[in-house]
């Protein structure tokens, strides 16, 4: 299988795993809200192209009922608003139920095997409603389309459309000319042309949102086939994040989140590294933002500027995510990595001694090519000792064309994921108690909505990425709303949330 190592047959059946994005189906249906950025287009092509057309089974409808699937990380989530924006802009609608749209578009990731997985299954579940509606229209578009391109309809012949990231802008003339009777489209464009922002609807809930600020990487991390799929580093005009920004505070967003593949490096393109700086001082003056969070700062570019920013700028959470991936000096190596034990150390205790209080949260990679027995050990010590807030250990996935899948000592899988398994196990421990010492603290939160089941109040504190960390759970007589911000005396705690009321 190319894909992955999973066949599409034996998918087929598969249920579909969690989503996010317009048409996801969760506790907080997510729609597009009005107003959208910008003034919606006149004189469209798909306008142009199907006034008074009837193709030879049906008269086509002018305006198609859209469902989309969104999967991946939140840069994924910023490509889907633009091209929900472009579509509405041509008379098009969003649906949330995937059995009444006439187009399903599926938004993919492919960073991984298990995100190759998730998409090819959520692909086949988008396909197979075509049983109950032959005339559907299958597009997936996202980084699964730009890393495999035409393989995906060789192996997935059901699909009607594989549209690469630098096509997202020709979304609404793609859906026209499915309908207008073309068959089996593709559509890229080079890597420097990936859009970096644009006109779009909010796909989040509406108090906070993802800014996108770069696209690509150039840290070429031997593991990694981000800069194969997104391309190198392109970082996005200042004062266009700056305007977004505002249009996003206009519209009530209260907490930012600011995302790229590696926030640290912006303007580095340009000849301008730390210019991340510049820019959190300029975001941290537009009215209406509240929260501004930064993830993924890689370790090498924290620097004592970085810190000072942070400090200075009271709007900056105090919350980072440093994916450090390793912390052995041999495998750093290996990897590529720019940092080394060392360093890694420097930098986590320089935040936290001029950073009280901030949340680390990283991830690592266990099983990597050669690591041995002493090296896991010593990850597992490392863990032990800098005693991150949060952490995700992920087994090795030797993905092709990066320099990594090629390397000798290839470790097999049920010892990767025995490793992760067991440095997990080491940082459930941490966390619990890390947990239970927030037992008795008034913390500041945002709320989200309220989980209908149990009838409690989903917050956040700053130390809470949205859809990525807990959540402090609240009991409240009184109506809580999303976007408001409470004070909750914390009552309890387990592993992944916190538990308590509101402070009188």
């Amino acid at each position: 299988m190319i894909l992955g190592t999973t066949s599409p047959s034996l998918l087929r059946n598969a249920t579909s795993p969690s989503r996010r994005g317009l048409g996801s189906q969760g506790k907080f249906p997510i729609l597009p809200r009005a107003p959208l950025l910008g003034e919606l287009s006149s004189g469209c092509e798909t306008e142009r192209l199907y006034r008074g057309e009837v193709n030879q089974r049906k008269r086509v409808s002018l305006f198609m009922k859209i469902a989309c699937i969104s999967l991946g990380c939140p840069k994924n989530q910023v490509d889907l608003d633009v091209m929900v924006h472009i579509l509405l802009s041509a008379g098009h609608e969003t649906v949330a139920d995937l059995g009444e749209a006439d187009v399903i578009l599926v938004n993919t990731c492919g960073f991984i095997e298990s995100a190759k997985t998730e998409a090819i299954e959520n692909i086949l579940e988008a396909c197979a409603y075509k049983q109950q509606n032959p005339e559907l229209k299958v597009i997936v578009t996202g980084c699964l389309a730009e890393r495999y391109r035409s393989q995906i309809e060789e192996e997935i012949p059901e699909v009607d459309a594989v549209v690469g990231c630098a096509s997202n802008k020709a979304i609404d003339s793609i859906v026209a000319r499915l309908f207008h009777g073309e068959n089996h489209l593709e559509s890229y464009g080079a890597k420097k042309d990936f859009p970096l922002g644009g006109k779009r609807v909010i796909g989040t809930p509406a108090h906070y949102a993802y800014l996108k600020i770069a696209e690509g990487c150039n840290n070429r991390c031997h593991y990694c086939a981000i800069p194969g799929i997104r391309g190198p580093l392109h970082s996005r005009d200042l004062a266009d994040c700056v305007a977004e920004a505002r249009w996003l505070a206009g519209e009530g967003v209260k907490e930012l989140i600011v995302v790229a593949q590696d926030p640290t490096a912006y303007g580095e393109d340009w000849g301008k590294p730390g210019s991340i700086c510049e820019l959190l001082d300029k975001l941290n003056k537009v009215p209406g933002l509240e929260w501004i969070r930064i993830m993924y700062a890689y370790p090498e570019r924290i620097t004592d500027d970085f810190i000072a920013a942070m400090k200075r700028n009271e709007k900056v959470v105090p919350y980072l995510d440093l994916p450090i991936q390793h912390c052995n000096d041999t495998i750093l190596k290996n990897m590529n990595r720019r940092s080394n034990r060392a360093e890694l150390l420097e930098v986590i205790g320089k935040l936290r001694r001029e950073i009280p209080g901030i949340t680390l949260r990283t991830t690592l990679i266990a099983g990597f090519p050669g690591e041995t027995e002493e090296q896991f050990e010593d990850l597992c010590n490392f863990v032990k000792e800098v005693r991150f807030d949060r952490l995700g250990c992920f087994a090795y996935s030797a993905e092709e064309n990066t320099v990594a899948a090629k390397m000798d000592g290839q470790i097999d899988q049920e010892t990767k994921d025995r490793r992760a398994e067991l440095v997990m196990q080491i940082q459930t421990g941490i966390m619990a108690q890390k947990q239970a010492e927030k037992v008795g603290q008034t913390v500041h939160v945002l709320c989200d909505g309220i989980d209908e089941e149990s009838g409690l109040y989903l917050c956040r504190t700053t130390g809470d990425a949205p859809e990525v960390d807990g959540n402090v759970c609240v009991s409240s007589e009184e109506p809580l709303y999303p976007g408001q911000f409470y004070d909750v005396l914390v009552e309890d705690s387990d592993l992944y949330d916190l538990y308590g009321t509101v402070a009188k």
